[in-house]
């Protein structure tokens, strides 16, 4: 938690492509629904995006490796937010290595369920992408 950084501006990028609701046909083994990247109403973390930075704040432990040899920059994670609001497919896209990559999966995979996209006023799947900066200071 000491000495980790966050640049809200870039906390949550969303993967923007043409139109208004892109479906592909990823599904994993227990979903049926297409994973859509964007919709009318996307996710929303319980609390907003403010509740967001806190819980990741409290969350997260600067990895005792990557203090000692000094290592900082961003983690990509991306993740599903299924229609019942819960994580899954969380994975790292870019890495930093030092343990960094590791603990930046840990928080999102305990984030509580968010408030589930929509589509057409039916929740969906929505893929999304959460960059981490871990920054000594």
């Amino acid at each position: 938690m000491k000495h980790l950084k966050f640049l809200p501006s870039f906390l949550l990028i969303l993967l923007l492509f043409a139109g208004t609701s892109v479906s592909f046909a990823q599904t994993d083994k227990n979903k049926d629904a297409p994973i859509v990247f964007i919709v009318e109403q996307m996710p929303v973390f319980p609390g907003g995006e403010d509740s967001m930075y806190k819980f990741i704040t409290a969350n997260v432990t600067y990895p005792q490796v990557a203090r000692e040899k000094n290592i900082s920059g961003t983690v990509i994670i991306i993740f599903i937010v299924e229609q019942d609001g819960s994580i899954t497919n969380a994975k790292v896209v870019k890495g930093i290595g030092g343990g960094c990559d590791e603990e930046a999966l840990r928080v999102v995979k305990l984030m509580p369920k968010w408030n589930p996209g929509k589509q057409a006023g039916k929740p969906c799947r929505v893929q999304f992408q959460l960059p981490l900066k871990f920054s000594l200071s």
